[in-house]
């Protein structure tokens, strides 16, 4: 199947979505393959992906088409991330924050039981997350100056 095949399978299934949470799923994955389409990639890349959309089974008509997508939508995300580093929008920035309140509620733990103070938890989460947002916001610019980044434009235009 290839990108434009994949894009006008999806629109017409926008189309037929009557849930807000499924037509967004829909325009993401939309979104994602119309940057696709125009990123500067090599015959062998594009043909790589077509062959992964064909393993996707986008054609199939399963019961619950919101979780189905969805899933296939995370595992086209998965495969350009490990094959070409192409990443969407915020990813680092969401990893960062994620990594940060881990981190940081561990930190303040342990703070607290060193100090014997109530607030470690309470500082920790915070700081932790303050200090993932900034790396992670950091490393979203440093991969969109290599132009490894996908943007999902939600109108869906190609």
């Amino acid at each position: 199947m290839d990108i434009k095949e994949a894009i006008d399978l999806l629109k017409s299934l926008q189309t037929e979505a009557d849930k807000k949470s499924e037509i967004r799923i829909y325009e993401n994955f939309t979104g994602i393959l119309s940057d696709l389409k125009n990123k500067n990639l090599t015959e062998t890349q594009l043909r790589s992906i077509e062959e992964e959309l064909d393993t996707l089974a986008l054609k199939a008509n399963p019961e619950n088409r919101k979780k189905y997508f969805n899933q296939k939508l995370a595992e086209l995300k998965t495969y350009l991330k490990s094959n070409f580093s192409l990443i969407t929008e915020g990813y680092y920035t969401t990893l960062g924050v994620s990594l940060g309140i881990a981190f940081g509620s561990m930190v303040g733990v342990m703070v607290g039981t060193v100090f014997k103070v109530s607030l470690g938890v309470s500082y920790g989460i915070p700081l932790g997350m303050i200090i993932g947002l900034l790396v992670g916001r950091y490393m979203d610019a440093e991969a969109q100056k290599q132009n490894r980044v996908l943007s999902i434009n939600l109108s869906g235009s190609q």
